[in-house]
Order: structure tokens, then C-alpha cells, then sequence
């Protein structure tokens, strides 16, 4: 059975961390309106990314003998809630300090950790995700891309699709099949390093309904990889990306995606304080901060486990797919609430929700639909 999430605090030193970091944001995002933090996902900036790694906080989990800060989990959980809160653009740097520089530290060779880790956390190398395929969508073990042995390496050819920030990105994990077929599933799955200026890899950018171009699909056409680009045991792609996936599901991430427009429409509600006076306002503040306080709980819980060094792979499930449910129920909310206001005049509030509605779809989308995240959460129950 699954074990119940402990709802924990933060430990003093990940709080006291918690002032500086954000009086480095209020200098840095001083200039910047609304509707451009709302893409803080998307906001891609290198300029700000090793701004922020020169304070030491882009991979500041990982060990300092690899140019991390050594600090634990609890500690990135506030640098990302409060970069997420206040809207900060973290694209270009977000998979390689979340996913991609845990995931080499864990399973990588030495050689891999000591090129690629200091790298990640100066903000020099920018890593995207090859998961997805045509066909496929979620259903990562019906991949098809391959890599096959070649001399003292490998051959890779395929294809990947929805690969944020492809166009832009030094590296990808790729997740392919190095054995067997599809019909095989988790077996025969290996990952590997790609770097994306190789000869045979070629992006093409996919633009959104937002009119963003940071989806890619990215093709491999008898590209060449040397050993060293194989990250673990050649065969242990699924156990290893499952572990990534805890990374990414887990955090607060998972809760803040419509945080820039939640506080935009309250600082529209404080300056009107007639609106406090209105019941179905009082109603909706109280709803959102209800499920906003327990949300958290659960995230914090979850980091918990990482730090403890567990692999939280169900509750990151759970918590990914009722945080996005949260974030895209928000959106709804604040437009309804904005919709009922006879006397509504607020161009900022409404280009920051329209943003928000548009891109919305994607919050339970990335990092596993929520079919996915189910049938994860009923095995992992004994419902399956």
C-alpha cells in the first residue's frame, strides 16, 4: 500500500535562504510586467539563468566537487517556489538544474559528472528532454527511436516530438531503444547524452496557440555517438528515467504555474476594496488558499523523501496530477470571477489570463498526462 505523504515544515536553513533569494529576484524582475513573468516556464534568459548561478543556485543540490552547492532538497524548494511566485524566467536552465544534472550525478561516469556538471551549474550548458515520440505521446516504452552498436560507440536514428526548448538547448537525454521492439516495453531501454550540434541531428520548431515556438520536434539520422554518451547500464533506460520523472513531478512546479496571474488579480481585488465586500470573491480567495496550503504540504512531503534519498515515484504521480488540476482550475476561476465584475477594467490582468488560459491545456500534459499519472497511482495502490 501506498504510504501516506508526512505534511512537514521547511527546516529553518531553507527558510533563512528564503529573504535573499528573493530580494535578488525583486532587483532582477523589477522592470518586468505581468503578462511576460506569467512565462516563467517559458521564459528563457540565459543572461538571468547565470545571474542566478553566480549566487549558486542553478544546481545547487548537486556536490560541490562538481560545482554544486552541496545544499539538499528542501533548499531548492524554496529557490524554485520563490522563482516560480515571482515569475522568473527559468527555461534555460529548468531540465538541466531539475532533471538532467541529478540524473548524470546518480548513474553518469566520473567523466560525465566532471564535464557536464559544472557546466549545468554555471549556467553553461542547457539540457532538453528526448521522451516523446510520434505515435507515442506518453507511452514512453512504445519508443522507437535506436541506437545500435558502431565500432567503439553507437548509431543513433529516430525521431523525438514536443521537445521544449530543443532549438535553444546544448544537450539532450535521450531515452531510446538500444534492444528488442516496441512490442518489448520497458526492456532493451537505454539513455544516452546527445549533443544537439552533431552532424545528423536537425530541429524544427513547433509554434503554440500562445504563438511561442518552444516545442521542437527533433530528428537523429545515423547520428554518431561515442561511448561516453550512454548514461548508466545499457538496458536501464526505464528505471533511470523513472527516477528522472520523480524529479520533475514532485516539486512545487507542479502547483505555481498560474501564480503570477493569482497575484496580479489580487493586487487588482486590493486596490478595489469594495470587492472584499462581495461574497463569491471572499468565497474564491478562500478556496484557492485552502487548496494552495494543502497542495504545498504535499509537495514539501515529497521532498522529504527526496532528501531522505527515496524515490518518491507514486506520490510525484499524485502530486503532479492534482497540482495541475489546481493550476488549471485557477485560470478558470480568476476568468469566471473577472467575468461576473460588471465594472472590470484591467488590460495588464487581462493579457496575463489570456496567456495563462492558452497555455493552460499544457500544465497536465508535460511530465506525463494524467492517464499516465492514474494507472501509475493505482499500482502503486494494488488497484492494478
Amino acid at each position: 500500500m501506498l504510504e501516506p505523504i508526512a505534511f512537514e515544515r521547511l527546516p529553518v536553513h531553507a527558510q533563512d535562504l528564503r529573504l535573499h533569494v528573493r530580494g535578488f529576484l525583486d532587483q532582477q524582475l523589477a522592470d518586468l510586467p505581468a503578462p511576460r513573468r506569467a512565462r516563467s516556464w517559458m521564459g528563457f534568459d540565459e543572461h538571468f539563468s547565470r545571474a542566478l548561478a553566480g549566487r549558486g543556485w542553478v544546481g545547487l543540490t548537486l556536490p560541490t566537487q562538481w560545482g554544486g552547492a552541496g545544499l539538499d532538497p528542501y533548499c531548492r524548494f524554496v529557490v524554485v517556489e520563490e522563482l516560480l511566485a515571482s515569475g522568473a524566467p527559468v527555461s534555460a536552465h529548468w531540465i538541466a538544474d531539475r532533471q538532467s544534472g541529478p540524473l548524470i550525478a546518480r548513474f553518469g561516469t566520473e567523466v560525465q559528472k566532471q564535464f557536464y556538471l559544472p557546466k549545468i551549474c554555471q549556467a553553461q550548458a542547457f539540457f532538453c528532454i528526448g521522451m516523446s515520440e510520434p505515435q507515442s505521446g506518453s507511452d514512453l516504452a512504445s519508443i522507437r527511436a535506436r541506437a545500435t552498436p558502431s565500432g567503439d560507440g553507437w548509431r543513433l536514428s529516430g525521431q523525438k516530438i514536443w521537445t521544449t526548448n530543443a532549438h535553444r538547448s546544448h544537450y539532450m537525454i535521450a531515452l531510446v531503444r538500444t534492444s528488442g521492439t516496441a512490442e518489448d516495453r520497458h526492456k532493451g531501454l537505454s539513455q544516452f547524452v546527445i549533443d544537439l550540434k552533431a552532424p545528423g541531428v536537425t530541429v524544427r520548431s513547433i509554434r503554440d496557440l500562445a504563438g511561442d515556438s518552444h516545442f521542437n520536434e527533433v530528428f537523429f539520422d545515423q547520428v554518431e555517438l561515442d561511448a561516453q554518451s550512454l548514461i548508466g547500464a545499457e538496458g536501464a533506460g526505464w528505471a533511470q528515467v523513472n527516477a528522472e520523472l520523480a524529479f520533475e513531478r514532485s516539486g512545487p512546479e507542479r502547483i505555481y504555474s498560474s501564480m503570477v496571474l493569482l497575484d496580479t488579480w489580487l493586487a487588482y481585488i486590493r486596490a478595489r476594496p469594495e470587492h472584499l465586500t462581495r461574497e463569491h470573491t471572499v468565497v474564491l480567495i478562500g478556496k484557492i488558499l485552502a487548496q494552495l496550503a494543502v497542495l504545498r504540504a504535499m509537495s514539501i512531503g515529497t521532498t522529504a523523501r527526496l532528501a531522505a534519498g527515496e524515490s518518491p515515484l507514486v506520490e510525484s504521480a499524485l502530486m503532479k496530477d492534482l497540482g495541475t488540476q489546481f493550476e488549471q482550475d485557477l485560470a478558470q476561476w480568476i476568468a469566471d470571477a473577472i467575468s461576473a465584475d460588471d465594472d472590470f477594467v484591467d488590460n495588464e490582468l487581462i493579457e496575463t489570463l489570456a496567456y495563462t488560459q492558452q497555455i493552460s491545456p499544457s500544465f497536465s500534459l508535460r511530465g506525463g498526462t494524467r492517464e499516465i499519472l492514474r494507472g501509475m497511482i493505482a499500482r502503486g495502490l494494488g488497484l492494478r
